[in-house]
């Protein structure tokens, strides 16, 4: 196995203490087994499709994510709980080795979930070592800092796609379980639809991940493009809007829609949002919290790009590029209705900020017009985290800004997540642009 890069460096003069990182390292990993908690271990081994993998996977292949790219190069000493699980949770390093098929991850009844239990204990115990053991100086261990922050964000990611795969597979159950309970949501303020001019220029977009505490290595390198003025919209587009695009034949209209999408939509009979479901002439949706009526207020959530990009050409607009969204957020905090919120759902606007926008993140991520490609001057890390990234910029979309299920702390505004145009399984929604008149 290659040796792994880090992709990113801490700021100087705070690099963080041993103490403080297994704090944050076990702050980490106890949320990945308290959204595991509300499981069984029957819903724990289901893969509803291809894309989706089942929990007790999530939670082994984040383990040996740690294990592979730390422990075992880097703590000496250290023995594997199993050596079948260097195949069986690897995803898709190739340089690391073989793997289970991703659409037969559900196949996998063995290990047993006491079992992946038992290794993310050994582990967790390993990792303890690798921070505090007396043995190794902590300055040594500088150049894993930026490891750790992978494996960190890492797990987040995949405490979101837990998120969204559970989801997929309560979905195909006809006694459409719930994964949690809704909590109290509130007030909403959902402003009027309006058109907000957003100053372009010469700007500078992404991160140059070697000055920042944390970014992937698709965020960077900080680069100028020329960005002209726009307009952006001030509010998420909402089920009303949606339903307006329903009712007036959109997907119907060939002249909406890109030509793949066109073709895309034929060969599936989609006529609304992943989730929807007609009963009795009303619409309802299929959520974590259960099956409910569709709230006009809430942000459509669960569209593709295809259908984001003829909903905005319906609407007399288009979708913002990636470099337009990022202008707009501007210096606001990356704060909203993520994960933490426990709605684990999008939720009605309930405040506008300064310059009459909401949402800007969390709720759902906005489809961008922008092709997952490399920034100028971009080129992979060396050795197997070099696959994290760089080998799918190909055939995805780029979307932004965070979602109900992105865990608190692992959304900013240079983070690019990147699906296929045909995708709706994520929690995917749209926030339309126009240029300026």
């Amino acid at each position: 196995m290659n040796t792994p890069h880090p992709v990113s460096k801490p700021v100087a003069g705070t690099v963080p203490t041993s103490t403080s990182l297994l704090e944050r390292y076990y702050a980490v990993r106890s949320f990945t087994e308290t959204l595991a908690s509300r499981l069984s271990a029957e819903d724990q081994l289901v893969q509803s499709m291809p894309d989706v993998s089942p929990t007790k996977w999530h939670r082994g292949h984040v383990t040996w994510f740690f294990e592979t790219f730390l422990l075992i190069p880097h703590l000496p000493g250290y023995e594997p709980i199993d050596p079948a699980y260097e195949y069986l949770f690897n995803s898709y390093y190739e340089s690391v080795g073989e793997r289970q098929e991703r659409s037969e991850r559900g196949l996998l009844s063995r290990p047993s979930n006491d079992e992946v239990a038992a290794y993310r204990r050994h582990v967790d115990q390993a990792m303890s070592r690798l921070l505090t053991d007396a043995d190794i100086a902590f300055d040594t261990k500088s150049d894993l800092v930026s490891l750790l922050e992978l494996g960190f964000h890492h797990e987040q990611q995949h405490q979101e796609l837990l998120l969204m795969d559970i989801k997929h597979v309560f979905s195909r159950n006809v006694t459409r379980p719930a994964y949690h309970d809704l909590p109290e949501r509130p007030a909403a303020h959902v402003p009027e639809f309006a058109w907000i001019g957003v100053d372009g220029g010469v700007v500078d977009i992404g991160t140059d991940v070697t000055e920042t505490n944390f970014g992937f290595d698709n965020e960077g390198p900080r680069h100028q493009q020329v960005v002209p003025d726009f307009e952006l919209g001030n509010r998420l587009v909402t089920n009303g809007d949606w339903l307006g695009f329903i009712n007036d034949g959109g997907y119907q209209q060939a002249e909406h829609w890109l030509s793949a999408g066109w073709a895309h939509i034929n060969a599936t009979g989609w006529n609304a949002p992943m989730y929807w479901e007609q009963v009795d002439g009303e619409w309802k949706i299929h959520t974590l919290h259960g099956f409910v009526d569709v709230d006009l207020d809430e942000p459509v959530v669960h569209v593709s790009y295809y259908e984001a990009d003829a909903f905005a050409r319906w609407f007399g607009g288009r979708l913002p590029t990636e470099a337009e969204w990022e202008v707009a957020v501007a210096d606001r905090p990356s704060q909203g209705n993520l994960a933490d919120s426990g709605h684990l759902h999008p939720v009605p606007a309930t405040i506008v900020d300064r310059d009459g926008f909401t949402q800007l993140y969390g709720d759902v991520w906005e489809w961008t017009s922008s092709p997952y490609t490399a920034y100028p001057g971009f080129s992979p890390a060396p050795g197997a985290v070099g696959e994290y990234n760089g080998k799918f910029m190909v055939n995805q979309q780029v979307l932004r800004g965070g979602c109900c299920a992105t865990p608190p702390g692992h959304i900013r505004k240079t983070y690019r997540n990147f699906f296929p145009a045909a995708s709706r399984w994520m929690f995917g929604g749209v926030r339309v642009a126009r240029d300026l008149s």
